[in-house]
């Protein structure tokens, strides 16, 4: 008997749009050929409810993907609903031009949830453009230009940023990372050095960098706090602070890209960044700070931030009235239901469940991750690491049909990304465990 999904007092609206098969037609034939969905056979998701989402039949799935690690907490959660329809009535767009409640109270509650001197938000609509305003930042405040990030991170897909971002996969064949090195991502898995006391082994390699790729002087350091596109790999202890270190000796500042990581999806801390102990000059983040809504944001010192007052620099929606309520609410609802104590509770969960999968199946390669931000690496050996993309594959092809969504990233495609709302509860991480279970046994 298949795992069941755990009973939800919910009833989904019964749906009378357009079929599956139009929607399809339609998209193929209007949208971009580069939008691509997940499954053979494509999902239609048309509602959701907490960790849940709907298809058009009606049939309910546990999201342990999270809207790619975007809802962070819940699907319409009625604060957040009821906040953003409020606004919605009220005014729907205004920009920063003239004044306005909302993104006033927004970045002064956002800031506050932030260490040392961050306390200047510019607010976009992408982790895209946030990073590429980070690194002109970082350019600016600095007088320096070559940026590096990190071998197997993801910054984001437009021109500047896809030039930090280190995965082919993610890279057109165009002009880019004009200034931008990638120095050895520091994985305790696939890199050189194993051992969990390796953090200043790796940071090493950054001095390596900008001896030999720079003129000595960069500009800035950007690295995810755990990698998410790559595969939920966990930096080792004090890797960060020793890489900080040096990037500042180089005239650098860091940058703490926290668009995944934030907002206490790592459980034991609100920022990704204080898992290693370090405080950034500058912090982008975006997903979940919205819970779904278009909003991203950079926030950095006063002393940076003057330097975008040295010309016209202007976002149309960043800031926008709807977007700074839906934010707040979010902030609000993480507080009050205790989501990131129970990101840390589930994690915990997981990984103890995904460790006992892996003494029983030998094609997991490694568990690793913090909070609700986990990897499962599948191999098709355990001594080689040779990567079993399609094993991964059908994994994640038969936890659809019992009813759980996942993700998957890494070079080779061969990680479950498991990152759902931090609202899942402990029967949904049962029932998570139970269906890996089948599907590994089936694969």
């Amino acid at each position: 008997m298949n795992p069941e999904l755990p009973a939800f007092d919910f009833q989904p609206e019964p749906y009378t749009g357009l079929g599956k098969e139009e929607v399809l037609r339609l998209r193929q034939q209007h949208v971009s050929p580069g939008v691509f969905h997940y499954y053979k056979e494509p999902l239609m998701i048309v509602q959701g409810r907490g960790q849940y989402l709907f298809d058009e039949k009606g049939r309910r799935y546990l999201d342990a993907f999270g809207g790619i690690v975007t809802v962070s907490v819940g699907h319409c959660h009625p604060k957040v609903v009821a906040a953003l329809n409020a606004q919605n009535e009220k005014l729907q767009h205004t920009t920063t031009i003239y004044l306005n409640p909302a993104i006033a109270e927004y970045a002064s509650a956002l800031s506050a949830k932030l260490p040392g001197d961050l306390s200047v938000c510019y607010f976009t609509n992408s982790g895209s453009e946030a990073n590429d305003l980070a690194m002109l930042m970082a350019r600016l405040t600095t007088g320096n230009w070559d940026m590096i990030a990190l071998r197997n991170c993801y910054h984001g897909g437009s021109q500047s940023t896809m030039g930090l971002t280190s995965h082919h996969t993610w890279k057109f064949n165009v002009p880019h990372s004009f200034g931008v090195h990638h120095a050895v991502a520091p994985d305790l898995y696939r890199g050189r050095w194993t051992g969990e006391d390796s953090g200043p082994l790796y940071a090493g390699e950054i001095i390596d960098v900008i001896a030999y790729a720079t003129p000595g002087k960069v500009a800035g350091f950007i690295a995810e706090s755990v990698q998410g596109v790559g595969g939920a790999v966990v930096f080792p202890e004090g890797y960060l602070r020793s890489a900080y270190q040096i990037v500042r000796a180089a005239g650098g500042v860091c940058i703490a890209d926290e668009v995944q990581t934030g907002f206490g999806r790592t459980g034991s801390h609100y920022w990704g960044f204080e898992t290693q102990g370090v405080v950034p000059d500058i912090v982008t983040m975006a997903k979940g700070i919205g819970n779904g809504f278009p909003l991203a944001a950079v926030v950095t010192t006063p002393a940076i931030a003057k330097t975008l007052a040295e010309r016209i620099h202007f976002n149309t929606y960043g800031g926008n009235p709807m977007a700074s309520v839906q934010g707040k609410a979010v902030l609000e609802v993480i507080e009050e239901e205790g989501l990131q104590a129970n990101a840390a509770q589930r994690g915990a969960q997981l990984l103890a469940g995904f460790a006992k999968l892996q003494e029983k199946y030998s094609v997991i390669g490694q568990v690793r991750g913090l909070g609700l931000m986990l990897g499962v690496e599948l191999v098709k050996d355990r001594e080689t690491k040779e990567p079993a993309k399609e094993a991964c594959l059908q994994v994640f092809e038969r936890c659809r049909t019992l009813g759980v969504l996942l993700g998957k990233g890494g070079l080779h495609g061969n990680v479950l990304r498991i990152k759902p709302p931090m609202c899942i509860t402990s029967e949904d991480a049962d029932f998570l465990l139970a269906v890996l279970d089948e599907a590994l046994a089936s694969a």
